[in-house]
C-alpha cells in the first residue's frame, strides 16, 4: 500500500514530497495564576482574620466538619453518577494546570497546515500528524483531512465532537454548582442539630461549648465552600469551555477550508474573527508593514 504523503508518478515511483517544516509551538499546559492568586488571597484573609481573633484550634470541630464535607458529596452524588463525581474532581485539579488555549497559535498551526497542503497536497499533512500531538481534537482534524473526508463531513463529525465535549464539561460545572448550593444548606442542617443538642442540655454546662461550635461552625463551612471553592472554580470551567470550544471551531473551519482548497490568505482572513481585537489589529499592522 502506498504511503499516504507521496503520490504516485507513473504508475511505479513515488513523487518526492517537498517537506515544510511545522515549527508552530505546542499548547502544552500553563498555570492560572489568576485562580491560584485568588484562592490564596481569599483563604489569607480568612486565616489572617482567625490568627487576629484568637486561636486557630477553636475553628475547627470533627462533627461540623463530617456534616459539610461528607454530607455535601452525598447529597451532590444523588444528583450525579459516580464518574461524573470523580470526573468534576479530576476537573478541578486541572483546572490549575489548565491546556493553553490560545486563538493566535491555532491560527499560526491552521495557517502552517493550509501551507503545507497548498504546497504540496492534502496527503503531505499524514506527515504532520504526529507534530500536532498536544492537541488532540487537531489531529482528529487532520487525519480526516488526510483520509479524504469531504469538508461536509470533517465539519459534520468535528462538531458533535464539541458537542459531546461540551456536554462532558458542562457536567462537570454543574455538579460544582450543585455542591456550592448544597454546602450551606448542610451547614444549616449542623446549625439546626447543634441548636437541637444546646437546647436538650441547658442542665450540663459541659455540652454547651460543644452543641454551639457545631451550630456556628457547620455555617462557616458550609459559605466558605460554596462562596470561596465550588461557585468560583465552575466558573471558572464555563470559561475554559467557551475557549476550548472556540479554539475547536476554529480548527474546523481551518480544516474545512484546506480540505476545500482555500488560498492561505483567505484562510488567514477567515481565521482572523477569532482572534480578539486587539490581537486583530497587531495582525493588521504587521500585515501593512
Amino acid at each position: 500500500m502506498a504511503d499516504r504523503a507521496t503520490v504516485e508518478n507513473g504508475g511505479d515511483r513515488p513523487r518526492p514530497v517537498k517537506t515544510r517544516t511545522f515549527d508552530v509551538p505546542a499548547s502544552g499546559r500553563t498555570i492560572d495564576i489568576a485562580l491560584i492568586l485568588g484562592l490564596s488571597v481569599a483563604f489569607g484573609l480568612v486565616m489572617t482574620a482567625l490568627v487576629l481573633g484568637g486561636s486557630v484550634s477553636s475553628f475547627y470541630n470533627l462533627p461540623a466538619v463530617l456534616i459539610v464535607l461528607i454530607g455535601t458529596f452525598a447529597v451532590t452524588l444523588v444528583s450525579y453518577s459516580i464518574s461524573e463525581l470523580f470526573g468534576a474532581i479530576g476537573a478541578v485539579l486541572e483546572t490549575l494546570l489548565p491546556h493553553r488555549h490560545d486563538p493566535r497559535l491555532a491560527g499560526e498551526r491552521s495557517l502552517n497546515l493550509a501551507a503545507i497542503a497548498r504546497e504540496n497536497g492534502v496527503l503531505a499533512l499524514d506527515a504532520v500528524i504526529p507534530s500536532v500531538d498536544s492537541e488532540p481534537f487537531l489531529q482528529r482534524a487532520v487525519a480526516m483531512a488526510v483520509d479524504g473526508a469531504t469538508p461536509h463531513q470533517i465539519d459534520q463529525v468535528l462538531a458533535q465532537e464539541i458537542d459531546a465535549i461540551q456536554d462532558i464539561r458542562h457536567r462537570h460545572a454543574g455538579v460544582l454548582r450543585r455542591a456550592a448550593e448544597v454546602s450551606p444548606s448542610m451547614g444549616l442542617i449542623g446549625t439546626l442539630i447543634g441548636l437541637i443538642q444546646l437546647l436538650g442540655n441547658l442542665n450540663d454546662p459541659g455540652s454547651i461549648g460543644p452543641a454551639m461550635a457545631v451550630a456556628l461552625l457547620t455555617t462557616l463551612y458550609g459559605a466558605m465552600i460554596a462562596t470561596m471553592i465550588a461557585t468560583p472554580i465552575a466558573d471558572k470551567l464555563s470559561l475554559r469551555m467557551t475557549e476550548e470550544a472556540r479554539m475547536q471551531s476554529l480548527y474546523i473551519d481551518a480544516l474545512v477550508a484546506i480540505q476545500e482548497g482555500t488560498n492561505p490568505r483567505i484562510i488567514e482572513q477567515m481565521l482572523s474573527s477569532y482572534l480578539p481585537p486587539k490581537e486583530r489589529e497587531k495582525v493588521a499592522e504587521a500585515e501593512g508593514a
